[in-house]
């Protein structure tokens, strides 16, 4: 993608956090470029009614650029700045999100792209706008308020004035989208997609896959072995130099409920989450359900899974999947609780097209996926795939 950008001023995870959690060289004579304003709105607090808050909190870059908080809901919902209110879906990565093509109806018919789990969102500005107003995460009581916070910080007015116009506080609207816009900006940044992990590495001749992880490989993108890249392959060469790893689709793949979930955040547990239906730009009752395809990027380190954080491991996963091809009654039972997996939250709709094609995997190919998938982990955050 060209308009990935090279940010010369992120050298490592650690640095960018000291240099944006340390204000003190920040003055009304300080002026940040349009990227530089976009990584110190990523990880200001103010940006949350107590302070307390930033988009860090629940896309952190040392975690994946997920919520690594257990938040009582192992992990599943993330907790509001006001310490009380849980959401109902797991938070997405931010990682690698920069390559989501704007939300669109393709010519086959099919929903594709955007941001956030439905893709309400068409793009990472709408994204950022989203949480800072939003009364179960940041809590900010209106956009108005927002832009008088950022007011607050005279680096943020000379540095807005310069990017936006020297006019840009006059009119909430267009000061409260150029916050959004330079937020974007930084997520685009190569701080969010760098490439470097083992498969990458792998692609370019500096990583010799173990026997394990290069069948998980040869299984992955088969066409007769496993339906994973149906789904989970954007470019036709495997050997692309970019690959997401997600065709940014919607599907719905029978996610039970999170019960215990819900008896936390008190939402009712017969309430169905539909997904892209509640996308105001879809109407289709045929798209109930359906959720967008994540990337498998960094997957190994950003669990719990799915959109409502349900299963907690990878292998999990794998085996959920499978479920829909083995005859076996032990693939019938999920591993994490003993008992059958739990019925689809939204019965209809579901793509047993995709989910049924190939046969029931044996555990020796379970465990070669993960450890392929594993493969898919940045380089940074490598270390988290002992804990």
């Amino acid at each position: 993608m060209t308009y990935r950008l090279r940010y010369a001023a992120i050298l490592t995870v650690t640095t960018l956090l000291i240099a944006c959690t340390d204000k003190t060289n920040l003055t009304e004579h300080t002026v940040l470029n349009k990227e530089q304003l976009g990584q110190q709105l990523y990880f200001d607090t103010n940006l949350s009614m107590n302070r307390t808050q930033s988009c860090a909190t629940c896309h952190s870059p040392t975690h994946g650029f997920v919520d690594p908080r257990d938040n009582g809901v192992a992990g599943a919902f993330s907790l509001g700045d006001d310490d009380k209110s849980l959401g109902d879906r797991n938070a997405p990565t931010a990682a690698y999100a920069m390559f989501s093509p704007e939300f669109h109806l393709n010519k086959k018919g099919q929903y594709v792209g955007g941001q956030f789990h439905d893709g309400r969102e068409s793009n990472l500005a709408g994204q950022a706008g989203g949480p800072p107003t939003n009364p179960i995460e940041m809590g900010l009581p209106s956009k108005t308020f927002t832009v008088e916070r950022l007011q607050e910080n005279p680096a943020y007015i000379s540095s807005f004035q310069r990017v936006y116009g020297d006019d840009i506080f006059t009119d909430i609207e267009k000061a409260y989208a150029a916050m959004a816009d330079s937020i974007a900006s930084f997520e685009r940044t190569e701080l969010f997609a760098p490439f470097d992990s083992k498969y990458d590495r792998y692609l370019r001749g500096e990583y010799k896959l173990t026997k394990q992880e290069d069948l998980g490989r040869t299984l992955f993108f088969s066409q007769q072995f496993t339906n994973c890249n149906i789904c989970h392959q954007l470019n036709k060469s495997q050997r692309h130099p970019q690959e997401t790893f997600t065709n940014y689709e919607y599907h719905n793949i029978g996610v039970p409920t999170n019960i215990t979930g819900r008896f936390k955040n008190g939402v009712a547990v017969d309430t169905k989450d539909l997904g892209l239906l509640n996308n105001p730009q879809v109407d289709d009752p045929k798209q109930a359900g359906k959720f967008k395809v994540p990337t498998l990027r960094n997957v190994a380190v950003t669990g719990p899974y799915m959109h409502n954080g349900v299963f907690q491991e990878l292998r999990t996963v794998v085996l959920f999947y499978d479920k829909y091809n083995s005859r076996s009654a032990k693939r019938q039972i999920n591993p994490e609780t003993g008992n059958p997996w739990g019925q689809p939250e939204v019965a209809e709709n579901i793509s047993l097209k995709e989910l049924e094609t190939g046969p029931a995997l044996k555990e020796k190919r379970i465990d070669a996926l993960v450890a392929f998938m594993k493969t898919l982990t940045d380089q940074r955050y490598e270390h988290l795939l002992d804990k």
